[in-house]
């Protein structure tokens, strides 16, 4: 059987990966990854993928394409679960062009949705700063600015694809989540919480 896996996309700040973990958390077939996070369990295992990615991640750059697919590709594989939801992937129009050829050569896993939480700016940037530093801040810059350079041809692609689904990511989070897992159970056949 194919293993399902689920885009979780949205601006730094949006709660993707709060959200992720909160529906994991609630089924025990569905295994979140946040994409920062396998890169950069790469790094604490001091591989040799680790140690050309903590350059790009202490310089708040983004990891080369080719690396971030094998990475999610391998993690995927591995789920303990068929059903995976990954966060904090494709940030690039580029990435997204690759990953799709990617899954288009690989057996056994099958895109199944992509689901952009959207919030605005400001609601982004009060959420990061609740949680942050000043270091934090230059990089949430970098990576909004790199976020909405984007969002347009990556909504646009998976919009027209059939894969996209656009959640209003400002209201309370028990209630983001609640969408999330509703629209889940009408996509994947999920287990009963």
């Amino acid at each position: 059987m194919s293993k399902k896996l689920i885009l979780l996309i949205g601006a730094p700040g949006s709660g993707k990966t709060t959200d992720g973990s909160h529906i994991a958390k609630n089924h025990v077939d569905i295994t979140h990854y946040s994409t920062g996070d396998l890169l950069k369990n790469e790094i604490a295992k001091d591989s040799k993928l680790g140690k050309i990615n903590k350059g790009f991640i202490e310089r708040g750059e983004l990891v080369p394409t080719d690396i971030v697919i094998d990475t999610i590709v391998e993690a995927v594989r591995n789920a303990p679960t068929d059903i995976i939801l990954l966060d904090g992937f494709p940030r690039k129009e580029k990435q997204m062009k690759f990953f799709a050829d990617a899954l288009n050569n690989i057996k056994g896993i099958e895109l199944s949705s992509v689901i952009e939480i959207r919030v605005s700016e400001d609601v982004a940037k009060e959420r990061v700063a609740k949680s942050s530093d000043t270091k934090d801040n230059d990089l949430f810059k970098n990576t909004m600015r790199i976020y909405q350079e984007t969002i347009a041809e990556i909504e646009e692609f998976y919009n027209h694809n059939n894969l996209l689904k656009v959640i209003d990511g400002e209201r309370d989070m028990d209630t983001v989540i609640k969408e999330i897992d509703t629209f889940l159970q009408q996509q994947v056949a999920l287990l009963p919480v």
